[in-house]
């Protein structure tokens, strides 16, 4: 099996994926991707969500940093509140 492909973009510009690297790669419908294009090329990455364990390890970093650059609870709570009013 070739991981080689071509495709045309619609006058929506929409891409179809070929079949083969959706089988090869598990893609369903539905699935959300980032593009990121720069002079003549564009890159498609799936968007995942980390799993649990990443995630709890992301929460643990996050809370050393702001526990080193000194911020309380009240710090967090008093951002999320200014930000709510800006909505």
């Amino acid at each position: 099996m070739s991981k080689l492909a071509t495709t045309k973009m619609s006058s929506k510009g929409q891409v179809v994926i070929p079949e083969d690297v959706r089988s090869r790669l598990g893609l369903e419908a539905g699935e959300q991707f980032v593009v990121v294009g720069d002079k003549d090329v564009v890159i498609l990455k799936r968007v995942t969500p980390p799993s649990m364990g990443d995630f709890d390890e992301l929460v643990r970093q996050a809370r050393r940093q702001a526990r080193d650059a000194g911020m309380k609870r009240s710090d967090v709570q008093a951002a999320v509140q200014k930000v709510r009013k800006q909505y």
